[in-house]
């Protein structure tokens, strides 16, 4: 068979692979993407615009409360499944249709298939269309993503349970879900699907919700969903399941050494992500795996493989969009000489729960881990106006300060977080001193202008 050879071949078409691909056809160098199923990648499909997307018009639905909504209501209220999921298409076609055209305008070829290696950078791609294809780049970026990991339960799979790509398409409304797991993506879509008007039921199985924050966040978040009337099962184990998710499901789970039945319509799985390295055969490339099957990279996001990298979440970078777009940026810097790395990135992130979640840089718990001096600000969302205006008073803000004035941390959770967050990390990347925010004319009133109460109240040494 023909090989057909390029200077670059990008396997997945997520953010790094897609920035990569139009980045270097628009300088002249042929580059070819092949892409499984998502054009673009997870982000604009299956993942983070189209779950922020229902949240939103769940949000809509808490505003119209008849009791603890804005005083807004004509009429009944119901809630259209089918026109919750036609709203979340419409935005994925539209960002299909903007990626399409990016392919078309850089000049870089995309490529619906699914690629496996058949020796170093050389891969053999089964075409959706049916045809099949031999391609070989001078250099090769891997980008092909994580998936939704299935706990080895009894039963489980065989129930057809949902995965966060099923939960954005439903046009019904469960009855019951059930949502295993307590990270991200199980606290999103149980606050999601319980404004909706599901019963909602979390079934995790460590001690607490967001187990890697500090634990006053986990209580937050927790009497957060008890208040929204979502039932929590902490250091609950399941251990086998009956029936078909989507019609009646049994799900046997154990407690502080007590069984108990859960008998639910739906099963929401949300407890990690897998690599999709699995499906590759990287060993014909030499290209080198972890002992979790992510690709070993170093910081330029080299992999064992002569002119071949690795981004996005397979490579076992953050889980997050915008870093991602940050490893195009490293892979990008290291073809032209360059010396960005992924060494000490500012990394930050949010929970788009409402109120939303957002942090940046090191935790409380990171700090006296690592004995690091720290002073601390806090004060709840409450003394901040515009939660008021709001009436979205819930929450607190909570700011690490280091022995030299600069901020080590920062954690927002209340309404408008992930604005105030960017401000914080903002000051932070310049290293500025807190009190650069301390002293600052924001406007009001605005969420931004509570950090000038926060950076006022840092008075005291920590006690640990």
């Amino acid at each position: 068979m023909t090989i057909e050879r390029y200077q670059n071949l990008i396997i997945g078409s997520g953010e790094a692979g897609k920035f990569l691909a139009w980045r270097l056809a628009k300088q002249g160098q042929t580059s070819a993407v092949v892409e499984r199923a998502w054009i673009g990648g997870s982000c604009p499909n299956i993942a983070c615009l189209p779950s922020k997307n229902v949240i939103y018009s769940a949000k809509a639905v808490s505003l119209v409360h008849p009791v603890s909504g804005l005083g807004v209501v004509s009429g009944s209220m119901t809630v259209d499944m089918a026109g919750v999921a036609r709203r979340k298409r419409e935005m994925v076609d539209e960002l299909i249709e903007l990626h399409l055209a990016n392919f078309r305008t850089s000049g870089a070829e995309l490529i619906m298939g699914h690629a496996r290696f058949i020796e170093p950078k050389t891969v053999r791609v089964e075409r959706n269309d049916g045809r099949t294809q031999v391609l070989q780049g001078e250099r090769v970026i891997v980008c092909v993503g994580t998936r939704a990991s299935f706990p080895d339960v009894p039963g489980l799979a065989i129930a057809g349970p949902m995965t966060h790509i099923e939960a954005l398409d439903l046009e019904r409304l469960p009855s019951h879900l059930v949502v295993i797991g307590g990270g991200y993506v199980a606290l999103e879509f149980a606050q999601a699907l319980r404004r909706f008007g599901s019963q909602v039921t979390i079934v995790q199985r460590g001690p607490r919700l967001l187990e890697r924050e500090d634990p006053e966040v986990s209580d937050a978040l927790l009497q957060l969903m008890r208040d929204e009337g979502i039932e929590v099962l902490l250091q609950t184990e399941l251990m086998s399941v009956e029936g078909w998710s989507g019609k009646s499901v049994r799900l046997h789970v154990k407690s502080a050494g007590v069984e108990r039945t859960i008998a639910a319509s739906d099963i929401l799985v949300a407890v990690g992500r897998t690599p999709n390295t699995d499906r590759l055969n990287g060993e014909r490339a030499g290209i080198a795996l972890d002992s979790r099957g992510y690709v070993r990279v170093d910081d330029k996001l080299r992999t064992s493989a002569d002119s071949v990298w690795a981004v996005g979440d397979c490579a076992g970078s953050p889980q997050f969009t915008h870093v991602a777009y940050d490893d195009f940026r490293v892979v990008m810097s290291d073809l032209s000489g360059g010396n960005r790395t992924t060494r000490n990135r500012l990394v930050p992130y949010c929970l788009f729960t409402d109120p939303e979640l957002a942090h940046v840089g090191m935790t409380e718990s990171a700090a006296r881990l690592a004995n690091v001096p720290y002073r601390l600000a806090q004060m709840p969302m409450s003394m901040v106006l515009r939660s008021r205006t709001l009436s979205q008073k819930r929450g607190f803000l909570k700011a690490i300060i280091g022995a030299d004035d600069r901020i080590l941390g920062f954690t927002a959770f209340g309404a408008e977080a992930s604005e105030m967050m960017a401000v914080v990390q903002t000051a932070m990347i310049g290293g500025l001193p807190y009190t650069a925010l301390r002293d600052a004319i924001f406007t009001h009133p605005t969420a931004t202008e509570g950090l000038v109460s926060l950076f006022s109240n840092a008075l005291h040494d920590s006690d640990n």
